[in-house]
């Protein structure tokens, strides 16, 4: 869901369901805060919609990809267990990035800061190479050894670390204050839970990059009516749909064009980008021919 304003008091919430394996936009539910009592069940109210939508238009749902959202985990454990529920590996990395950094403040744990970046490449890896959420689970649970210099697990499905021989690194000494808090961390029953639940295929970061883009239409410091909202996600969908797929841009020599990005949230690292070709708009000649 995407609420139209910063902070905790939105009036509207829209709820986009995407198709991930093509990468498009296939509904958008639109829901005002004062139908469903406050702004915390818009959330809920939006998934149900669309959910009811999709399979009254005779679409089977096998399996759904979202965020830690308590009432749509609810909901789905109790009322649909026919759908398979998988979460975003992308939202349980923040979460998981954010406790490493307060426990690297604390004092004599300084040093665990030094694995934060191999521990979340460590849980991608652990959602996209394992079958089963057991495994995930196992092979995510290695770590409390692999931070101690220790490659073999008393496991059955991941007995011993993937990886080749490696070089001298910032081991975690046993028995200390780190190393206990750290493995703690790492153990914790709630985050196995969420481990064995990470999507294997698909993640949601297309749907963060749809809401990006709802930003040009509907900027959140304008206030706009619910038809003119709804009508503004609309076209927001269209461009999306007809851009999603386009192909990478490349420079005079042939080679693909290149970007660097230092985003907020890395904190001083950076990133990098393809670029890809101009987007197209062919969806405004299609609605001009309709209304006139």
């Amino acid at each position: 869901m995407r609420a139209d304003s910063p902070g905790h008091c939105a009036k509207y919430g829209s709820y986009t369901m995407m198709n991930l394996e093509d990468n498009k936009v296939v509904d958008i539910q639109l829901i005002q805060s004062n139908e469903v009592g406050a702004s915390p069940r818009m959330e809920r109210e939006g998934f149900l919609r669309s959910l009811q939508f999709l399979e009254s238009a005779g679409l089977r749902v096998g399996a759904i990809v979202t965020d830690r959202h308590p009432s749509i985990q609810k909901y789905l454990r109790e009322q649909r267990p026919d759908i398979k529920h998988y979460f975003d590996t992308w939202h349980v990395s923040k979460g998981l990035a954010k406790k490493i950094d307060a426990l690297g403040k604390e004092r004599s744990c300084g040093e665990v800061l030094a694995w934060r970046r191999s521990i979340i490449n460590h849980l991608y890896w652990c959602a996209s190479s394992s079958k089963t959420g057991e495994e995930a689970v196992e092979k995510w649970k290695s770590v409390t050894n692999h931070v101690q210099n220790v490659h073999h697990h008393d496991s059955d499905l991941f007995p011993v670390c993937a990886h080749p021989p490696l070089e001298m690194r910032a081991w975690l000494t046993p028995s200390t204050k780190a190393c206990e808090r750290f493995c703690d961390l790492m153990i914790n029953q709630r985050l196995l839970k969420d481990v064995a639940k990470l999507s294997p295929h698909h993640q949601t970061s297309s749907v963060e990059g749809f809401h990006s883009l709802i930003l040009k239409f509907a900027p959140k410091n304008v206030a706009f009516s619910f038809v003119g909202m709804l009508n503004r996600l609309h076209l927001a969908a269209l461009h999306y749909n007809e851009n999603s797929n386009r192909e990478y841009a490349c420079s005079q020599s042939g080679e693909p064009s290149i970007r660097v990005k230092w985003p907020k949230y890395k904190k001083g690292e950076h990133s990098l980008h393809y670029r890809k070709t101009a987007p197209t708009y062919k969806y405004v000649e299609s609605l001009l021919r309709l209304f006139f």
